[in-house]
């Protein structure tokens, strides 16, 4: 531990990231079947079921490292980050057993209470300020909610049922690319029949849904404080539930459309548990490696230190392959892009082929982030107030679950969504901790430990449309780190080094537009048959040839996998008919 953290101390300020065996042995071919740009989990799963359908295909990825968003890096020596995306839940099941991700090394360890919100608040006779643990154990969790509300404790099951109900409804929707409007509505009578396939999912999940449907409807078009306050009264159990309607999102509870944000973020399944999320062994990146390895041991070609400069456009206006950087053509019949919509058609598709009134919609796309990600090297476990560390120095429960700080009430949440409207970071901003860590020992040295930092709400231009400035970033770390301070003493002395992802830090690092990490918003305008646009929602793009397959398609940020699933569906239907 001493030589690791000193290793660092003695060069405070400098950022090392270590660059991992991620290159493929095999020699970039001049010809493929398929390309696709962006090695992110959803272009990786997208090359494996296009493998398995018989395209040879090759991933191109800019970066040193596999897996977009879903990365580990080796930031500070001897610490691994996950270093933008930290949680695993939303990977689709099927495919997980169809790509045999355990057999190619995927890991997670499943959190047990998942939920620690600590009160900021002065003890009772000799006692720590309150808390509200939650978990798969309802019995504890509801003695955990009865400290506030006694009522809330009773409801508390019935809304998980309520959630889950129409959480499960909408999965059909998530594994299928939306209706095929064109398909209906144009073309000979063998399409429109061909087509009244695509409307199955729909139907399912309609059927799923049945009498709760008007329930469906209103969760996912009102404010989400409508909805738990008819459920509950006690502001800490609303306020933690209600950071799952914002996180990531530039929105606040009190907003139209908040409540499809916390449906999301209760759709996911891990190991058979629904609503589960998880730490990977060795951080997110190892879910990007373990598909990775899939896709490779199926015929995959993967690249990294390959940018992508643009996409070629044949002599007919189809997409032909693509230029990198180093002027390296590489041909192919049809090209994916993982990219976030604004990359793929305003950088690397040449304007010249692309309708005007297509660009102007594509400008119209909303990338606004709130988000800002700090990673932390510890040399000591943090200390809270609301459940003080153990004599032993060993982890408790409530270490391994995501830590909920400034969270106590909406009012506190309002308040930090308002100041970043309004150009300037969130002086008291809400706050979600992991401390991966405490259960994975591959990620620190020896009694270390990674603590990830998601916090909200920071804007992409600070006041007065002005760049972030080195000392911005330095002012609002220390600004969280205060914050964490007053749950957590001791928390900024058993910091050894940090790294701060700004909105426009997460776009420069991770090609994220904006600094979204959904690749575009969650609005209700830019989901399903709109996502990203209407006239691209089925994935494939007015260049014939170059198809969508990243987050800012069908079902969008989060649901991993189905994007590059649904994408590669139609590109296999497409190649059947040619």
């Amino acid at each position: 531990m001493a030589a690791a953290v000193g290793a660092y101390r003695a060069h405070r300020g400098f950022i090392s990231v270590t660059r991992r065996g991620n290159h493929s042995c095999t020699a970039l071919k001049p010809q493929y079947d398929a390309i696709i740009i962006g090695a992110g989990h959803n272009g990786l799963i997208a090359s494996a079921y296009l493998q398995k359908g018989g395209l040879k295909t090759a991933v191109l990825e800019r970066r040193h490292v596999l897996g977009g968003a879903a990365v580990s890096e080796e930031i500070i020596p001897g610490f691994h980050f996950s270093r933008a995306s930290y949680l695993l839940s939303l990977l689709r099941p099927h495919i997980y057993q169809d790509l045999e991700l355990k057999k190619h090394g995927l890991k997670v360890y499943m959190r047990d209470p998942y939920s620690f919100t600590p009160m900021l608040e002065e003890g009772v006779g000799g006692r720590p300020p309150r808390s509200l643990l939650l978990g798969a154990d309802m019995a504890m969790t509801q003695k955990e909610i009865g400290k506030f509300s006694e009522k809330d404790a009773k409801a508390y099951p019935e809304f998980l049922t309520y959630l889950e109900t129409l959480a499960c409804a909408i999965h059909p929707l998530l594994d299928a690319p939306p209706v095929d409007i064109p398909g209906l509505t144009q073309g000979s009578l063998r399409k429109k029949i061909s087509a009244l396939r695509s409307l199955k999912p729909l139907v399912k999940s309609g059927l799923k849904l049945g009498k709760n449907i008007p329930d469906f409807y209103e969760l996912v078009t009102a404010p989400v404080m409508k909805v738990l306050n008819r459920w509950f009264e006690s502001e800490p159990l609303i306020a933690t539930l209600a950071t799952d309607s914002v996180i990531g999102a530039n929105t606040s509870p009190n907003n139209p459309g908040s409540g499809y944000v916390l449906l999301h973020h209760v759709m996911g399944e891990l190991e058979k548990e629904k609503g589960a999320w998880g730490y990977v062994e060795g951080g997110m990146g190892g879910v990007s490696r373990s598909i990775a390895r899939s896709a490779r041991s199926l015929g995959a070609d993967i690249f990294t230190d390959r940018e992508v400069e643009r996409v070629l456009i044949g002599q007919g206006g189809s997409a032909e392959g693509v230029v990198l950087t180093d002027g390296t053509e590489v041909r192919s019949k049809v090209v994916l892009s993982n990219a976030t919509p604004h990359v793929t058609f305003k950088q690397l598709t040449p304007q010249s082929v692309l309708p005007k009134a297509f660009i102007t919609a594509v400008d119209q796309i909303d990338y606004t982030s709130p988000v800002t990600k700090i990673n932390v090297a510890l040399d000591k476990l943090p200390n809270f107030l609301a459940a003080p560390n153990s004599a032993d120095g060993k982890p408790g429960p409530h270490h391994q679950c995501s830590i909920h700080l400034n969270c106590e009430s909406v009012e506190v949440l309002e308040e930090a969504y308002v100041e970043g409207q309004q150009g300037r970071p969130s002086s008291r901003p809400m706050i979600e901790m992991t401390i991966p860590s405490v259960l994975d020992p591959t990620l620190a040295p020896p009694g270390c430990h990674v603590a990830s930092l998601f916090i909200q709400f920071t804007p992409y231009f600070m006041e007065g449309r002005r760049s972030w400035t080195d000392e911005d970033r330095e002012r609002f770390a220390d600004t969280t780190f205060d914050w964490v301070e007053r749950y957590a003493p001791g928390f900024k002395k058993s910091i050894v080094g940090k790294d701060i992802l700004t909105p426009p830090d997460l776009e420069r690092v991770f090609g994220l537009t904006g600094g979204n990490i959904f690749h575009g918003s969650m609005s209700l305008d830019q989901l399903y048959l709109a996502r990203p646009l209407p006239s691209v929602a089925d994935y494939r793009s007015p260049v014939k040839g170059l198809y969508l397959c990243g987050s800012g398609s069908h079902p969008g940020g989060g649901v991993m996998g189905a994007a590059g699933w649904n994408s590669a569906l139609n590109v296999l239907a497409d190649f059947k008919r040619l």
